[in-house]
């Protein structure tokens, strides 16, 4: 089997395991307690403290350690907002943070609170400038994700960073994707990261707070963890995520210049192999292990199905394979096709022969589903002005593969109106407008659900 879904949790990292194993043995006393067993605890904590902090590029008594990157993101999050309430409750984000963080900005406007969602461009960055423009006196905290967890996208955290500290405001920034290939460079303020995505052990995630940051932390407190994460340090966790993140950047430059020459071989190459598909995410500033793609009229499950099937484990933010049915918010933002989506993230060690032979079985995987549910043949000299297509009850991929049979029967300059009522054509029929070079003009409230009008171009 193949795993190719580090994004979503990394393997145990050989080191990992011998630090989980060793510490065991040494590291299950209570480490605020004065005996032999407890100092020996301590050190194991103290030590585990300072080899992240350095990894991360902040001080020892910055870095504490909590239950998880989301435990990390919801406590830095209420934190700063609460330490900063007299300045504000107005809260920045962007629209394709982590679910952790948009939970968060949820929470805080239930309570009261103001959010302001920056945009995103179609590779998934946001403009600094945006930043910029939606900062306002009363602004309590920005958030910022270091790089994309659907489409690797890195964002520029170093100016957005510039742009809040000059306006007083602090930077939180999720780091949970970036901080196994390196430190996050810029000014920012609090940064948060969850260790089983650098092949450390789940459970374990961690929080910085700069020195003279306003914080006031949230909820029932104790003394441990410099009253910021409540709760036993669970230290042979704790030093197996300190461990293993000092050993994934040992290895970071060669393996990152080596994974990111077999993604951009995917790339390259599922356009080549695949009709109609969309490689999303920035080109060049990017991770170097992740690539996504959008398939065009294909099942996003039955496509992840097949392929583990085939032996590959993969990801996907399509809304078909959501138990919510409701596209990718990052995909949505991007204004990218969320069918048919497969995000490939490879893990430390991936084999190139891997690689190939997943480029060798995903086009007979898209080829079979998309005969299944009756893809189109693409062209046809239609003369209709206009033709309506009725796609009522139908869920994706069957609106888009619908119009893409209609488009055809009009001409150059007609128009296809898809009727369709699944929440999911909202982001995919300008999408594949895009691709296809056809003009979305727009939609309206229909007696069912809603119409899409689309122009043929070409």
């Amino acid at each position: 089997m193949s795993y190719f879904d580090a994004a979503s949790s990394a393997p145990l990292h050989p080191v990992a395991r011998q630090a989980l194993q060793a510490s065991l043995d040494e590291g299950w006393a209570d480490p605020a307690r004065l005996y032999r067993e407890g100092r020996r605890a301590r050190l194991l904590l103290d030590a585990a403290r300072e080899a992240a902090a350095d990894a991360v590029g902040c001080r020892p008594d910055e870095l504490v350690f909590t239950s998880s990157g989301t435990r990390a993101v919801h406590s830095g999050t209420a934190g700063a907002l609460a330490g900063r309430r007299r300045v504000g409750r107005h809260l920045i984000v962007s629209a394709v943070e982590h679910s952790s963080v948009l939970h968060s900005a949820e929470a805080h406007e239930g309570d009261g609170g103001t959010v302001t969602e920056v945009a995103v461009d179609r590779g998934g960055a946001v403009d600094p400038e945006a930043y910029a423009a939606s900062l306002r006196a009363d602004t309590a905290l920005a958030c910022l994700q270091s790089a994309n967890h659907e489409v690797g996208t890195e964002q520029p955290v170093t100016r957005v960073a510039e742009v809040c500290r000059a306006a007083g405001v602090p930077l939180l920034v999720d780091a949970a994707q970036s901080l196994p290939w390196g430190r996050v460079e810029g000014d920012w303020s609090l940064l948060t990261g969850s260790a089983h995505k650098w092949g450390g052990p789940a459970g374990v995630g961690l929080l910085v707070v700069r020195k003279g940051v306003r914080f006031a932390a949230q909820g029932p407190v104790d003394e441990r963890e410099s009253g910021r994460a409540a709760g036993f340090e669970n230290i042979p966790a704790i030093v197996a995520a300190a461990a293993s993140l000092r050993a994934v950047r040992a290895e970071a430059a060669a393996e990152g210049a080596r994974l990111r020459e077999l993604t951009e071989r995917i790339r390259a190459r599922v356009p080549e192999l695949v009709p109609d598909v969309e490689v999303v995410g920035d080109p060049v500033r990017r991770l170097p292990h992740l690539v996504t793609f959008s398939c065009l009229y294909v099942d996003g499950e039955t496509v992840l199905h097949e392929l583990d099937r085939a032996g590959f484990s993969v990801s996907s933010g399509s809304s078909c394979t959501s138990s919510t049915l409701t596209p990718s918010h990052v995909l949505r933002a991007m204004g990218v096709v969320s069918e048919g989506n497969v995000r490939v993230s490879l893990p430390f060690g991936a084999d190139e022969a891997d690689v190939e032979r997943f480029l060798d079985v995903l086009p007979g995987v898209v080829r079979g589903v998309r005969e299944t549910l009756g893809a189109p043949v693409a062209g046809g000299d239609g003369a209709a002005e206009a033709v309506t297509v009725d796609a009522l009850g139908m869920a994706c991929p069957l609106p888009v593969i619908e119009l893409a049979k209609a488009i055809g029967r009009v001409r150059v300059g007609g128009t296809v109106t898809v009727l369709a009522d699944d929440e999911v054509a909202a982001v995919d029929i300008p999408a594949w407008c895009w691709t296809q070079g056809q003009e979305y003009v727009g939609e309206r409230p229909a007696d069912h659900g809603v119409a899409y009008v689309v122009r043929r171009s070409s």
